[in-house]
């Protein structure tokens, strides 16, 4: 499933993003799953910011994601 691989590919992600890494610093710092009201968290091995999977800066996970959701054939034009 493609979704699943996605997932995997943003957890091992080593693409360096400064505010990502200061996030996870300080969570580890703080010895908790959440900061700053929730706006950051960690679940199952990924960031989420705002609820919603942050993917580091790592451009062709980006293009595949977009490619991903851009080219299907109910979400995007196919072209």
């Amino acid at each position: 499933m493609e979704g699943i691989d996605i997932l995997e590919k943003i957890r091992k992600s080593e693409a360096k993003d400064d505010k990502a890494i200061k996030v996870v610093e300080e969570i580890k710092k703080a010895g908790v799953k959440m900061l700053r009201n929730e706006e950051w968290r960690e679940e199952d091995g990924l960031m989420l910011k705002e609820g919603k999977v942050y993917v580091p800066k790592d451009e062709a996970l980006r293009v595949e994601i977009t490619r991903l959701h851009h080219d299907t054939p109910m979400e995007g034009h196919g072209g």
